[in-house]
């Protein structure tokens, strides 16, 4: 009787070491896609993050604008009346 029990027990580890080769041959066989692709990403910008990336440039240029109309009031303020 010992014997049959075994042959299940060996079938279902079998399987598993089975499944476990072939998640890490499809693992091993993606790596290089998936580095290329994250290479791809990296270089490339898309227009969403050119949009924000130009609506950042634009708030920075105005309210750099307003501190140097800040500035040059207060300067006119400060300057003597003749």
């Amino acid at each position: 009787m010992k014997p049959l029990i075994l042959i299940p027990v060996t079938l279902a580890v079998s399987g598993c070491v089975v499944g476990t080769v072939a998640r890490t041959a499809v693992d091993v066989a993606t790596i290089p896609v998936k580095i290329a692709s994250a290479g791809v990403d990296a270089a490339t910008t898309s227009q969403s993050e050119a949009d924000e990336k130009r609506g950042r440039e634009l708030r920075k240029a105005d309210e750099q604008r307003a501190r140097d109309e800040r500035e040059a009031a207060k300067r006119a303020a400060e300057k003597p009346q003749r």
